[in-house]
């Protein structure tokens, strides 16, 4: 018994040694890389989501104190190789000007360090909040430039046709809305694509906490795609159709932004109902 006291006072010295270089190296290496993520929270209402992402990742750890205290504390040494790996995305991410690099760098990172220190059981435990960490980085421009057209069109596309059904005299150029004194553009916030990821993060927290089956939480996840087009295809209705009853115009100040409002709280709505029918799938 003696013996394994001693030992385990040798270790511990070594522990906190680690602990600290860690937290140092990560300091130091990814301080520019989180802070460039906060101006992009702060400078778009598009990503202004991902500063409730580290919050609720950490509420969700300490929701998990008495789990995580369960497990054994068996570190591992695949921790490290995956930190060298997390290391060469950051400099790759920096050489080639790839701006999405980094954030995923730094997320690898904290795997790494969770691994290394703690072992693949504390970590299983923790890896809703680890991945959840992924939406905290904005869309990367490719993406975001190579998806725009299509939806662009297919929200207008669509609103058109609505409009149409209605009897509202209305015809489409591009994504382009013509009424008889009155032009609606669909520009590249309607198109629902920056919605998406705040709808994808709105599924994840959803589904983490009122679903147990990882599938059906997977499923809500991704019901965030079309419930972001629906609901921009809502916002752009609303504008022709206020416009063309009542002369009344969405499109900018307190009206838009009230509108904005609305159709969040719409999004939000379509989640529940989806979610109560895949609960309905759990009983």
């Amino acid at each position: 018994m003696s013996v394994q006291v001693n030992k385990n006072r040798m270790e511990e010295p070594v522990r906190i040694f680690v602990w600290v270089l860690m937290i140092a190296a990560f300091a130091a290496v990814y301080y520019p890389v989180l802070s460039g993520l906060v101006k992009a929270w702060n400078g778009s209402d598009d990503y202004s989501h991902g500063f409730l992402i580290l919050p609720l990742s950490a509420y969700i750890l300490w929701q998990n104190r008495s789990t995580l205290a369960a497990q054994p504390v068996e570190g591992s040494w695949f921790g490290l190789p995956l930190a060298l790996f997390a290391l060469f995305l950051l400099l790759l991410g920096k050489l080639g000007a790839i701006l999405t690099l980094p954030p995923i760098s730094m997320i690898l990172f904290i795997w790494s360090v969770v691994i290394f220190l703690f072992g693949f059981k504390i970590f299983r435990v923790c890896s809703f909040p680890l991945i959840f960490l992924f939406f905290m980085i904005p869309v990367p421009e490719q993406i975001f430039a190579a998806l725009t057209n299509p939806l662009q069109f297919i929200v207008t596309k669509i609103t058109v046709s609505l409009a149409s059904m209605m009897g509202v005299i209305i015809y489409r150029e591009g994504n382009v809305i013509h009424l008889s004194d009155m032009t609606f553009q669909v520009v590249q916030a309607c198109s629902g694509l920056r919605s998406i990821m705040t709808m994808l993060t709105l599924g994840a927290i959803l589904g983490y906490f009122t679903l147990r089956s990882p599938f059906l939480r997977l499923i809500l996840v991704a019901a965030g795609v079309p419930i972001a087009i629906a609901v921009n295809i809502f916002r752009v209705f609303t504008m022709v159709i206020a416009y063309n009853y009542f002369k009344f115009n969405l499109t900018e100040g307190t009206p838009h932004t009230v509108l904005g409002l609305l159709v969040f709280a719409l999004g939000f709505v379509f989640f529940i109902i989806f979610q109560k029918g895949l609960a309905k799938c759990e009983k």
